[in-house]
């Protein structure tokens, strides 16, 4: 769904929503990681690339597909994701930076359910008017309220 900074810690989260469900998935992340999710779901391209952008090119130039982002464990408040490639093979990743490749690449990005019971909050239709005024927060926010100069 997007990023947003939490108050009052100014702790940025990027919030996943389940397909086909009401559960989301808040993830903490640190502000560099903030920026570039912002910047991929604004279509921004900075004028060097970032380090997600230049992973992107590097799997265009060797011709490497990425074909699933996982969020696979949550573990003592710290959240795990793999970064699944077209071959089978599989990498560990920060979610944070795996969810910013997955939108530069258009890669689907799955929770695993063990995930979502744990830390996934459901959010019935009836609640879905908050849910749209944060849509709205996220169509306002730039990567400079992140206040990172990358």
């Amino acid at each position: 769904m997007g990023v947003r900074v939490e108050m009052p810690s100014n702790q940025p989260i990027v919030l996943l929503r389940e397909v086909g469900g009401d559960r989301y998935l808040p993830i903490w992340i640190g502000p560099g990681e903030a920026t570039a999710i912002a910047f991929a779901q604004q279509g921004m391209t900075p004028a060097r690339p970032l380090t997600h952008d230049l992973f992107k090119n590097v799997l265009d130039a060797v011709g490497q597909e990425l074909a699933e982002v996982r969020i696979t464990d949550l573990r003592e408040g710290v959240f795990y994701a793999e970064l699944v490639f077209a071959g089978g093979t599989e990498v560990s990743a920060r979610p944070s930076d795996a969810i910013a490749l997955a939108l530069r690449t258009g890669t689907p990005i799955y929770g695993s359910e063990g995930v979502l019971n744990d830390a996934g909050i459901s959010i019935p239709d009836e609640q879905e008017d908050e849910v749209e005024k944060f849509r709205e927060f996220l169509d306002q926010i730039t990567p400079e309220d992140f206040g990172t100069n990358q």
